[in-house]
């Protein structure tokens, strides 16, 4: 059983920051591509960030300068830094990777944590 729990989200005045947290468990073999994923009310689920099990980076266009993606292989755990947020920032972040499971690649999904900003 492969486990993705987030956490790290909250209430925050624009301009403000917030640090996300996901971290996997289970009898995990690798973790390939990570990311953070949002939704909206009444909108799609979309791309916020990735990462590459090397450490290479992708962003939406939306987010490129005020959030910062990273891991830690050690500790099969990643991380969402949020600066300067604004409004249209508010959603679900869910955190999503490809796990190696006992011989079997699947995409995993957390349960999302709810990121609020407003003053």
């Amino acid at each position: 059983q492969v486990q993705l729990v987030e956490s790290g989200g909250g209430l925050v005045q624009p301009g403000g920051s917030l640090r996300l947290s996901c971290v996997a468990s289970g009898s995990i073999s690798s973790i390939y591509t990570m990311g953070w994923y949002r939704q909206a009310p009444g909108k799609q689920r979309e791309l916020v960030a990735t990462i590459s099990s090397g450490g290479n980076t992708n962003y939406a266009d939306s987010v490129k300068g005020r959030f910062t993606i990273s891991r830690d292989n050690t500790k099969n755990t990643m991380y969402l830094q949020m600066d300067s947020l604004k409004p249209e920032d508010t959603a679900v972040y869910y955190c999503n990777a490809g796990i190696l499971f006992v011989g079997t690649t699947g995409r995993y999904w957390g349960q999302g944590t709810q990121v609020t900003i407003s003053s």
